[in-house]
């Protein structure tokens, strides 16, 4: 799995785990949905997030090796 791809399935589960906790919670938790859209609009401008820099760190490849037949 790559950084990219990880990313978003980051991004999609922390955002429907904030939108249950809200729901069935406390609705403060719609600030913590809140940033997680902000933090996808501001790197949609600057083509960087927190997330995937503690990814590299972690070692998750950026890319596939290229000559793989695609």
């Amino acid at each position: 799995m790559y950084i990219d791809r990880l990313l978003r399935l980051i991004a999609g589960t922390f955002t429907l785990i904030s939108l249950a906790l809200a729901h069935y919670h406390d609705p403060r938790w719609l600030w913590f949905t809140a940033f997680i859209g902000l933090n996808l609009l501001q790197s949609g401008f600057t083509n960087w997030c927190p997330m995937m820099t503690i990814l590299d760190k972690l070692g998750v490849p950026k890319l596939p090796p290229q000559g793989c037949g695609k």
